[in-house]
């Protein structure tokens, strides 16, 4: 790690929790970079999905049933 980053992260230790959090919050949106084909294709994904589920052909699943299979396989 540079000696910058060092000193950067020793002073955001210091810092209240508060602060901190928001910093955190500030660095790791930072790192995201959109990518809007992406994007796109998760927006296509989602739209075909719900119409698929709304035309009986996609079936939904309780959160609570997909968590305890889940637990059974773990």
């Amino acid at each position: 790690m540079p000696l910058s980053a060092k000193i950067i992260l020793h002073q955001a230790l210091e810092l209240p929790s508060n602060d901190r959090a928001v910093l955190v919050d500030g660095l790791i949106a930072s790192l995201h970079k959109p990518n809007s084909a992406i994007d796109m294709a998760w927006l296509n994904e989602t739209e075909q999905r719900l119409f698929a589920y709304h035309a009986g052909e996609l079936e939904a699943i309780d959160a609570e049933q997909v968590f305890a299979e889940l637990g059974k396989k773990v």
